[in-house]
């Protein structure tokens, strides 16, 4: 990185920090810190719910993981409009009436204590795990790639988004988040177009698309019912709108980005607006990833992303053999010139499948280097992710970008993981200072009590989240690894929720029972692996509900 990157990078940042404490100092009561003083407008409850979704892995991931499988990864989002307008007319309508602060609170007044407690726990557990990686995620790749160290920079971005969320509360994290979200939009359309560009003149955009749908990127729709299958249209119907339906509607990190809302109207154009924008985001962002993809037909790719693989097998005994993969790498990108040049003259079939057959060889030579690394990890002691998804975007930023706008593509990841954290703090001190804190133990204290305890919540929450962040360990493609957590515990609180809104004669016994039991068995199945993730949810939704009626019928739970 030259100077100007730096400026670039520092610069954004301490702005939208300084910008984002100044403005929201102040707040006197909880009214102000936690729902914002409800003076928020739809467009900023829109970008804020998004800010708080796209997360830096968002950014770093879903290109990479366009860039090896392809468009499909879109399906996952087909049920977020859906259940945007389910929020729209049952959960908004319920919340807003009853004046809560937390979506937790309406499980007290529905129920009982203790499932609004176990509730509030379940999201403090998931949301808790999800807060460290979305700090790791980002310094883990940004230190492999720059050299930076990786505890520095997890404190760092923790530190960053501790000032302000604890500084302005909700207001704050909502007003930056809109600054956030326009350097994202701003960084992510000038990486796109610079692609275009470093694409050999006779290669359009249509051609583009070309070869990419030849290499089997652009398989969009995958109809097929085959649970071996993640990513399919049903999935991401059923499964996609049970996810989202709990994300949106009962995690306290999203709840409480419409909760600061100046009516229930303000909500719904809101959720609305984020509901017809984010399939077609997610959608631009993996079309980023594929035409990364393109542009590594054109241009030598190293056979693995991560530089931290490529320096373990260096100074390994298996330094020669990926060095003939490396030579075989060569041979196949320089086959695959021919066969992408005759496809794009005259689009013969036969030059597709021949382009198939290459990448096919290509992703084979892959494989194995990730066997050859494990095993000079294994040789030498070292922990070295293996999987490079999360590491093409930002090697192409590094390596290809003109100097200054690095510094913006970087401001956009880290901006982008600041938004996301910020959120999940701000719910987390919440859930914690309202569910838990003063209506467990310190009931009847002053405004000015409660605001400075979630303060304090705030601020140890960033704490631990730094500290998980420390000790965490990279597994899988990181977009995938925090909607599994997710999935693990939002089908059961979910379930809950339409427990508490459609079944009037279930009672908090039998939920609380059923919701611990589901809360089991999820975790079962998912290690055992019974099915893709994203069922997990509908799984976890029907069974606590089946539970719940199941046990309410009996004498002893009908009786309490």
């Amino acid at each position: 990185m030259e100077l100007l990157d730096w400026i670039v990078l520092a610069g954004t940042l301490l702005t939208i920090v300084g910008y984002g404490t100044w403005k929201t100092r102040g707040s006197k009561n909880v009214q102000d810190y936690v729902r914002g003083g409800n003076s928020s407008k739809w467009w900023t409850i829109g970008l804020s719910v998004m800010a708080t979704q796209a997360s830096a892995i968002t950014f770093l991931s879903t290109p990479g993981q366009a860039f090896h499988d392809g468009m499909g990864f879109v399906q996952f989002y087909f049920g977020v409009p859906l259940a945007m307008i389910i929020i729209c007319m049952v959960f908004i309508p319920l919340y807003h009436r009853l004046k809560v602060y937390t979506a937790y609170e309406f499980l007290e007044n529905r129920f009982d204590l203790k499932t609004r407690s176990l509730t509030a726990i379940l999201f403090l557990i998931q949301r808790g795990l999800a807060a460290g990686i979305t700090i790791y995620a980002p310094a883990i790749i940004l230190s492999a790639v720059l050299g930076w160290n990786l505890t520095t920079l997890n404190i760092i971005i923790g530190v960053l988004v501790i000032i302000y969320t604890v500084s302005g509360g909700t207001k704050a994290v909502s007003m930056t988040q809109k600054h956030q979200m326009a350097v994202i939009f701003t960084g992510m359309f000038i990486a796109f177009f610079l692609i275009l560009s470093y694409l050999p003149e006779n290669i359009t955009f249509s051609k583009a698309l070309d070869i990419a749908g030849a290499s089997g990127k652009m398989d969009v729709l995958d109809f097929s019912f085959n649970l071996e299958n993640r990513y399919t249209l049903w999935s991401g119907l059923i499964g996609g709108t049970f996810l989202a339906l709990s994300y949106f509607g009962t995690d306290q990190s999203q709840v409480q980005r419409y909760l600061s809302g100046k009516s229930v109207k303000e909500m719904q154009m809101g959720l609305i607006f984020n509901g017809l924008l984010k399939v077609p985001m997610q959608f631009f962002i993996l079309l980023v990833g594929v035409m990364v993809f393109v542009f590594y037909q054109f241009n030598h790719a190293p056979i693995n992303f991560n530089p931290a693989a490529q320096q373990a097998i260096s100074n390994s005994g298996y330094a020669q053999e990926y060095t003939a993969l490396e030579n075989a790498q060569t041979a196949i990108f320089n086959e695959k010139q021919t066969a992408i040049n005759g496809y794009v003259s005259t689009n013969n079939p036969q030059f597709a499948e021949a382009i198939k057959q290459l990448n096919t060889k290509s992703e084979a030579n892959r494989e194995a280097a990730k066997l050859l690394i494990e095993k000079a990890a294994q040789e030498n002691a070292l922990d070295v992710e293996t999987n490079d998804k999360d590491y093409v975007f930002i090697h192409f930023i590094l390596n290809n970008l003109p100097r200054g706008l690095i510094g913006l593509l970087l401001a956009v990841i880290l901006s982008a993981a600041m938004s996301s954290t910020a959120s999940e703090l701000n719910a987390l001190a919440s859930t914690t200072a309202l569910d838990l804190y003063k209506r467990n133990f310190a009931q009847n204290k002053t405004e000015n009590h409660y605001v400075k305890a979630t303060k304090w919540f705030t601020l140890s929450w960033g704490v631990l989240a730094i500290i998980v962040a420390c000790v965490a360990y990279l597994a899988d493609n990181l977009i995938q690894l925090v909607n599994i957590i997710g999935s693990i515990f939002y089908g059961n609180v979910l379930g809950i929720f339409l427990l508490a809104f459609f079944f009037k004669q279930i009672r908090g016994n039998a939920v609380f029972t059923a919701a611990i039991i589901t809360q089991i068995v999820v975790i079962i199945g998912w290690w055992l692996d019974w099915m893709p993730y994203l069922w997990l949810n509908l799984f976890g939704c029907i069974l606590v509900m089946v539970l719940a009626a199941v046990f309410q019928k009996t004498a002893f739970f009908n009786n309490n």
